[in-house]
């Protein structure tokens, strides 16, 4: 009878432990999962605005002449925020990709901020029906981006947490469940709302 106590005690702890890590295991990646979800939300949304800019610059083209200056670097930001956002999704957990994108995004921030003061200099561009229909779907775009950005931080915040944890530490460090990389703005300009006006 204590053989058999013995027994299953050496065949039942084994087994638990082996349980446990497979559970903190799956945990881990079930929230990696999820926080890759959670970036291609906002790789859909960056996309969108991606698209939409190329229409912005051409209507804004024609009233534009002297302003060749602006409607190029807004371009160009769009562009690198664009070659960006493809490098962080192809690798939502890399920290360096993800920075590299946060730096592009305000960018293409800035240079969109400077177009929509140049607009405002111009009433017919302004007035332009095309162009209200684009700044309010620019507006929509970057409302959504904002909050696919909190949901993907939230994602971010809970593997990381989970990952840090002991003895989940152990488990994360043994199967190599590195890091994530919360998508932050990276100056004080970045935090400010695009100035949007009809």
């Amino acid at each position: 009878m204590m053989m058999l106590m013995v027994l299953g005690l050496l065949v039942g702890v084994p087994l638990l432990l082996i349980g446990w890590a497979v559970s903190i295991y799956n945990g881990l990646v079930q929230l990696r999962n999820r926080f890759k979800n959670a970036f291609a939300q906002i790789d859909v949304q960056l996309k969108r605005r991606y698209d939409l800019i190329p229409n912005l610059v051409e209507t804004a083209k024609g009233y534009l002449k002297h302003e060749r200056e602006t409607l190029e670097a807004v371009v160009m930001a769009r562009n690198q925020a664009a070659a960006a956002a493809k490098a962080a999704a192809a690798a939502p957990a890399d920290g360096a990709a993800v920075r590299a994108l946060s730096g592009a995004e305000g960018a293409l921030r800035g240079s969109l901020d400077r177009l929509m003061l140049v607009v405002e200099q111009y009433p017919d561009l302004k007035a332009n029906q095309n162009m209200m229909q684009l700044q309010e779907e620019i507006a929509s775009t970057e409302n959504r981006i904002a909050f696919a950005r909190q949901a993907y931080n939230d994602e971010v915040m809970a593997y990381n947490i989970k990952r840090e944890l002991f003895p989940n530490s152990l488990i994360a460090s043994t199967f190599n469940f590195g890091a994530a990389q919360q998508l932050e703005l990276e100056s004080a300009a970045e935090r400010q709302t695009p100035q949007v006006r009809f």
